[in-house]
């Protein structure tokens, strides 16, 4: 007969739901290829109710709030102070608005190689509902950020709070529940133990390169402070392996017969790209096969500009090589791409009877799209399995094919440069002009970010990029405010990596400016060298271009006094963005000519604080403007109308759609 003493019960910690909630994304970590990285490496924060003595006081117990000694940049790009001897164990970012704050941490992520993210803190109320299109932004765009938006009471012990949305039909649901559409995970933590799971789970998904976005945990404001007895083991130091999936046997066997017998295949490249680090391997892939790359928004980059077998943009906003290679190929061969309707021109682009679709992707959902050939699996790993399969049994492209391509590649670089020109220097730039001098002035270290108006399609057809990440226009959700914010991202990657000094650039309009320059702020707090090019054309000069081509008559598009008949199209409004900049704290340097321009972004370049280029860009002629567009896109145009400009634009619309095909 044997005896046990009593068991020890296991350690435990006694911590409020918030400090166990820092001290658990403290000890995570992701690992691919060896490498590991901190899984959440900072926190941004606006605090009010609902997250000041919770996740707020949480962070004071990780060591914020007090001074370091180094006087250096922390190893996640914070900045540290004077005075202390140990960094936060959770770094605390603080930002000016709650959208703003997820926009910076989308930036770092996708700088990041979607291996290390940050959380975003809120209040209660319109603190957590101001996260909401940053969080759709973030799942759309397949990158990760972690949401902690205060909450109302679990208890109840009052009802309603201040903030509150009362239900009458539902009393547990608040303004949180918004977010539930725009996550990858949601969950609600009612009680201390239920962090427990939850937390466990938001990791797992932050760390699934096939289900990553936008995870939010709501935390009510009782819960946060509340004290439980935590195992230690729920602290231990965690690794989330961000894996590589293999292609299926059977799947890439379909996948080289149906390369193999292509006459016509061309590549679309997408952000899967990137996001897998593949650009070498893709690279290797067209130098056995020969098979040309276009590229999606995301995907820019994937091949440098100069290599022979990228044609550039396809889609809507694409170039005339790409676009013409699409209509006329026989094997379209999508690589970490959704197939977006700029893509596809609305269905209308992919026009060869015969054309079929191969898709490596990670997520069967996108893998499926077009009735494609399915290749599910990581893409470098997925094209590092079919160069292998194809090696040896002799395919490539017909010399004339990669002739005509590269040919035609030569003959839209003479397109680009004719746009670039700049013949007068004591002329106002157009756009497409000021991307001309900046073509001119940077390097592989140099980083261009942008997300809206009429700057997207002009980088896409025209700017030519020279390293993996220097192209950083966000497109899935086309978000104007995004660069401003995104730039503090991604240079406190840049320097997490270890390449401090690299000159990032926040291209906008001045729609786009006047949505968002709250991070100036920021930026100026941190001393971060950002730097802001401001294009001022007095109103939406993108959407006033699609307002007159469907019959809207850029009603609403113009920045300008009110007309004594009711329009807007008296004189310009008296609004200052540069000294509207200046006054946030940025360095401001005015530009009205070619010249003055040239030497501003130059200074500009090399400044090491925030430094903001002001420039009102001149209407673009038949020489100086940007190539039109090489595709369409299906925008609806009313089926009746009375004006003209409407009736015309139905019978372009009814012509233009006659052209859409389901590839089935």
């Amino acid at each position: 007969m044997s005896r046990t003493g009593p068991r020890n019960p296991p350690p435990t910690r006694r911590l409020t739901t918030a400090q166990a909630l820092v001290a658990f994304l403290a000890r995570q970590y992701t690992e691919r290829d060896g490498r590991r990285h901190r899984l959440i490496s900072a926190t941004w924060g606006i605090f009010g109710h609902g997250n000041v003595a919770g996740i707020g006081q949480a962070l004071v117990e990780a060591g914020n709030g007090r001074r370091n000694s180094e006087g250096t940049r922390n190893g996640d790009g914070t900045r540290n102070g004077h005075g202390n001897r140990t960094r936060p164990r959770m770094p605390y970012l603080q930002g000016r608005n709650e959208q703003a704050m997820v926009h910076a941490a989308v930036g770092y992520a996708r700088q990041s190689g979607r291996l290390s993210a940050h959380a975003v803190t809120t209040s209660i109320g319109p603190g957590a509902t101001n996260l909401v299109t940053g969080a759709a932004l973030a799942t759309i765009n397949h990158l990760p950020v972690l949401l902690l938006p205060g909450d109302t009471f679990a208890t109840r012990p009052a009802d309603p709070v201040l903030q509150q949305l009362e239900v009458p039909y539902a009393g547990d649901v608040s303004v949180n529940d918004c977010l539930r559409p725009v996550s990858r995970y949601f969950d609600r933590v009612t009680r201390p133990e239920a962090l427990i799971p939850a937390a466990l789970q938001a990791m797992r998904v932050l760390a699934d390169p096939a289900e990553t976005g936008a995870v939010t945990l709501a935390l009510p404001q009782d819960v946060q402070a509340e004290a439980y007895d935590w195992p230690e083991e729920f602290f231990a130091e965690r690794v989330w392996r961000v894996r590589r999936p293999a292609p299926d046997t059977a799947e890439l066997e379909a996948a080289v017969r149906a390369v193999r017998s292509a006459r016509r295949p061309l590549i679309v490249a997408g952000g899967g790209v990137r996001h897998s680090a593949a650009e070498e391997t893709l690279a290797a892939f067209t130098a056995a096969t020969r098979i040309p790359v276009a590229s999606t928004q995301a995907g820019k980059g994937a091949l440098r500009h100069d290599h022979p077998a990228d044609v550039g943009g396809i889609g809507h906003t694409g170039t005339a090589t790409a676009d013409e290679l699409a209509r006329t190929a026989d094997l379209v061969i999508g690589v970490g791409t959704r197939y977006t309707d700029f893509t596809t021109a609305s269905g209308t682009l992919f026009e060869n009877p015969a054309v079929r679709f191969l898709n490596l992707n990670i997520t069967g959902f996108d893998a499926h799209k077009l009735a494609a050939l399915a290749l599910v699996a990581d893409a470098r790993t997925g094209l590092e399995a079919l160069t292998s399969a194809l090696a040896g049994r002799g395919y490539r492209v017909d010399p004339a094919y990669e002739t005509e391509y590269t040919g035609a590649k030569e003959a839209w670089e003479e397109q680009v440069e004719a746009s670039f020109t700049t013949p007068d220097p004591t002329a106002r730039p157009t756009q497409t002009q000021v991307l001309g001098l900046l073509d001119t002035l940077v390097t592989e270290e140099d980083i261009l970010i942008n997300a809206a108006g009429s700057l997207p399609g002009d980088l896409h057809k025209l700017w030519r990029s020279r390293s993996r990440d220097q192209y950083h226009v966000e497109y899935g959700y086309s978000c104007m405010g995004y660069e401003i914010p995104a730039v503090i991202g991604v240079l406190l990657a840049t320097e997490a990596q270890g390449h401090e000094g690299r000159p990032v650039w926040a291209l906008v309009g001045d729609g786009t400016y006047l949505m968002n320059p709250t991070e100036i702020v920021t930026a100026v707090q941190e001393n971060l060298p950002l730097k802001l090019l401001i294009l001022q054309n007095h109103g939406y000069a993108s959407i006033g271009g699609l307002s007159e081509a469907v019959g809207g008559e850029r009603l609403g598009t113009a920045y300008r006094h009110r007309d004594p008949d009711g329009g807007f199209t008296g004189p310009p409004l008296p609004v200052d963005l540069a000294a509207n900049a200046a006054s946030l704290g940025m360095r401001v340097l005015r530009a009205t000519t070619v010249d003055d321009l040239r030497k501003a972004l130059a200074e500009a370049r090399g400044a090491d604080g925030p430094t903001c280029v002001y420039v009102e860009t001149e209407t673009p002629d038949t020489v100086s403007g940007p190539p039109p567009a090489q595709a369409w896109w299906d925008v609806p145009v009313a089926e009746t109308a009375s004006r003209p400009a409407a009736v015309t634009a139905r019978e372009e619309y009814d012509r233009r759609v006659a052209a859409r095909r389901h590839h089935l």
